[in-house]
């Protein structure tokens, strides 16, 4: 697959619109060096909000609970910003311990979550951990575990079964990456979910197939990886018709652009080759992107909308807009040469009276 760092170079984007390239591994270790790129200021931003500088929490009825999901979030960002390594590490020892991991991933034998299982196993592969002992668990034999004759990896749990097309997704792309590579049967059920109209459906069995951007711009991914072109050009064709005029692109239900659905739909285009669609959804995240004149708390951060920058859904909307920002497929995400430190936005200093 023809990538963005192979095609353009991974600073390429930020060139364009910064007319500026710098090196993708800089800055002294323990220092946070200022940054014009987008994608580093975003990570850089993401690190500073880490709770106890290694997880994120989620609110609840006023009740913080630890977020391994949005954690894992921060994490693949992080590698695909190429930035804030140090931080990175934190949060990967922290989902290797065993409370943490077992509250996320169920505890194999009554309880085991695919989604989340195939989650896991890419940041642990992101991170050059080993996905065999990750937290004492095999993650890879776990996830194939879960795989049931169609194809589907599916949730055992006496919760039912939340399975859905982004876990069946990551769980390709994630295999894919092992040894083993991705279960032909599993990448055949994949590839038989795909809409009439050329995209996908969250849900697995509906009576109507209705194609989301989220599902789509994911299940691109996996199946570019996992060599059905024609299944994933397709895909890309759904996404470039339903990319909303400001670049864009909506979440199910909605016409109005977030920075979560375009940064997905952007990492799949850009990853993909397709740079016309892909450079506007780039423009985009860009755009709700906090810069120079915002608060100097929250410069870097990409707030969901363009309604403005919101603390509850900031940390989620950053992190899945870097992915956009960078261009860097999934399959071929690592942290490698990534920089330690955590970026701040390089903005003037106020004018002196």
């Amino acid at each position: 697959m023809t990538t963005l760092r192979r095609t353009l170079g991974l600073l390429a984007i930020p060139a364009i619109a910064f007319a500026t390239a710098l090196p993708a591994v800089a800055a002294p270790v323990g220092a946070d060096s200022p940054t014009i790129r987008p994608d580093t200021a975003a990570a850089g931003w993401l690190a500073r909000r880490l709770v106890d500088g290694d997880h994120f929490e989620s609110v609840f009825d006023g009740t913080a609970y630890p977020d391994q999901g949005l954690t894992i979030d921060a994490v693949l960002a992080f590698a695909a910003s190429r930035s804030a390594d140090t931080a990175a590490a934190r949060a990967t020892a922290w989902l290797a311990q065993p409370a943490i991991l077992t509250g996320y991933l169920g505890d194999g034998t009554t309880e085991a979550y695919a989604g989340a299982t195939a989650k896991l196993l890419l940041a642990a592969e992101v991170r050059g951990a080993d996905p065999t002992a990750f937290g004492g668990v095999d993650l890879p034999a776990r996830l194939r575990s879960l795989q049931a004759p169609s194809g589907r990896f599916s949730d055992r749990s006496q919760w039912g079964d939340y399975s859905n097309a982004f876990g069946q997704s990551l769980a390709l792309i994630a295999l894919h990456r092992t040894p083993g590579g991705a279960p032909a049967a599993a990448v055949d059920f994949l590839a038989g979910s795909q809409c009439a109209d050329g995209g996908f459906p969250v849900s697995f069995g509906q009576a109507a197939c209705t194609s989301d951007t989220d599902a789509t711009a994911l299940a691109v991914q996996a199946l570019a990886a996992t060599g059905r072109a024609a299944k994933a050009a397709a895909g890309l064709g759904w996404l470039t018709a339903h990319q909303n005029a400001d670049g864009g692109f909506s979440a199910a239900g909605s016409t109005t652009s977030n920075a979560n659905s375009t940064g997905l739909a952007t990492q799949a285009l850009l990853s993909n080759a397709r740079f016309g669609a892909g450079l506007k959804g780039w423009s985009r995240l860009v755009k709700f992107q906090q810069r120079c004149d915002a608060d100097p708390a929250v410069r870097g951060a990409v707030a969901y909308d363009a309604s403005g920058f919101n603390p509850g859904n900031a940390a989620r909307a950053t992190g899945q807009a870097v992915l956009g920002l960078a261009g860097t497929p999934l399959a071929t995400l690592s942290a490698a040469g990534a920089r330690q430190d955590a970026p701040t936005l390089a903005c003037p200093a106020p004018a002196t009276p």
